[in-house]
């Protein structure tokens, strides 16, 4: 049985007795994953009661009560520790210094108020993977090579028999995914006359960051198709996510397809930067820049689209709501870093740690992680004119496979009702891939 360290069954007392400050700060009673509460409390703290003091500071934040916020982030910071032992002590950690960079902005007086403290650790800094780093970082799991194999086995399907084919990536991951296809393409295809690759400069914005620019990425990448002897065109627009690709997409309508080209649209967990409704509130949804992203795409009638995106919910602009949606998704991560090397793990984190301060710490136009649930993103396709297809048998044949080669507790499922697979961690799902075709 877990029971609580004495510290926190002080401060259980303390906060039970305090009934004249616990009354200015809202209790919440959060949503809670079974396997997170399950974890070992005796070296990370109880993830139940991790997440209560977390929402109780972000409350305190928000309600601009000083005293309350120093004291629990006092708290916090003494239980739980960046390097500690426990993925719950670690994870909790992330969030302390996303809710201090939070207070120190919205109650600059704060910590002159209290002095020096101790519980500010300096701010990782994100490293610029090479394009080898880069590549063992994202097979260190399946987050993104779930994505990947779904997405080239549908492509391979799409453009089989045409000429030319064109493919925007919009991806996270800076092309680590295109390699693989060319390869695909090599092997299993009638070769085409021309292979095009569009991608945005955007890209560059979000970790996981590289160190060379995207015209050497493309170089290489020629290079590498040229060695399969696929003629590879390499584009690079100017073009961001805040103002839903509007020049990418003027481009695609400038140059549109040609007789006998296909026209693929890889959508890896970028999609979620276009600003949704919360930005707006006033304005209709049908005008939110992801809508009328998508409506635009569908008028480019594009051979098909593929959408790999995370499976949460971070878009509310309630801290409170936020915070507790965020905590009870970006436990996975942290979970599955626990056999990682600590270099491994440090990078890793590193990178979670920084979406979790962004979802956090900032508001309006900074807040670019606003990641919404599949449903919500089935949702918008259906509403665009987009109808699902079914992933082939032969690409989950090859995602077991490639679940196989990761640690216990990764898992797949379908959902026969909307087409899509779902990666899953311990049965929560993590990432799911979706396959589109205009209708």
């Amino acid at each position: 049985m877990c029971h609580a360290k004495p510290q926190e069954e002080r401060l259980v007392t303390h906060f039970s007795l305090n009934r004249t400050q616990m009354t200015r700060t809202r209790i919440i009673s959060p949503t809670r994953f079974p396997s997170l509460k399950s974890q070992r409390c005796g070296s990370g703290g109880d993830a139940s009661f991790m997440e209560q003091l977390l929402l109780h500071c972000a409350t305190a934040i928000d309600s601009n009560d000083a005293a309350l916020v120093h004291q629990l982030l006092w708290v916090l910071n003494n239980i739980a520790s960046p390097d500690g032992d426990s993925s719950t002590q670690r994870l909790t950690s992330a969030f302390v210094r996303a809710l201090l960079a939070r207070a120190v902005s919205k109650i600059p007086t704060l910590f002159s108020t209290f002095g020096n403290t101790v519980f500010q650790p300096p701010a990782d800094e994100i490293h610029r993977f090479s394009v080898v780093e880069l590549a063992g970082f994202i097979d260190l799991t399946p987050w993104h090579r779930f994505g990947f194999i779904a997405a080239n086995e549908a492509i391979l399907t799409a453009v089989e028999g045409y000429a030319k084919v064109h493919i925007v990536d919009l991806s996270l991951t800076h092309c680590m995914q295109i390699p693989t296809l060319i390869d695909a393409i090599a092997t299993k295809l009638n070769k085409p006359l021309l292979l095009k690759l569009t991608v945005v400069s955007s890209a560059s914005n979000f970790p996981p960051f590289i160190n060379i620019s995207y015209e050497e990425l493309g170089s290489k990448l020629v290079n590498f198709a040229t060695s399969r002897n696929i003629e590879m065109q390499f584009t690079i627009i100017p073009s961001t996510y805040s103002d839903g690709f509007s020049s990418l997409l003027q481009h695609l309508r400038m140059y549109p397809t040609s007789y006998n080209e296909a026209l693929v649209v890889n959508c890896h967990m970028m999609l979620r930067y276009i600003p949704d409704e919360t930005l707006t509130p006033s304005s209709p949804s049908s005008l939110s820049l992801r809508n009328v992203f998508l409506n635009q795409l569908r008028s480019l009638n594009p051979t098909m689209v593929t959408l790999i995106e995370e499976d949460a919910d971070l878009t509310s602009d309630n801290l409170v709501t936020r915070l507790s949606s965020a905590f009870n998704y970006f436990w996975i991560p942290f979970d599955t870093t626990d056999t990682f090397m600590s270099e491994q793990r440090r990078l890793y984190e590193a990178e979670i740690s920084w979406k979790i301060e962004n979802v956090v710490a900032k508001e309006g136009v900074e807040r670019v992680e606003r990641t919404e649930t599949k449903g919500r993103w089935l949702e918008r396709m259906r509403d665009n004119e987009f109808g699902g297809v079914r992933v082939r048998e032969e690409a989950v044949s090859e995602l077991k496979a490639m679940l196989g080669e990761h640690a216990v507790g990764w898992g797949m499922k379908k959902d026969d009702d909307d087409e899509s697979l779902v990666l899953t961690w311990k049965g929560h799902s993590v990432v799911f891939a979706t396959v589109w075709v205009p209708i």
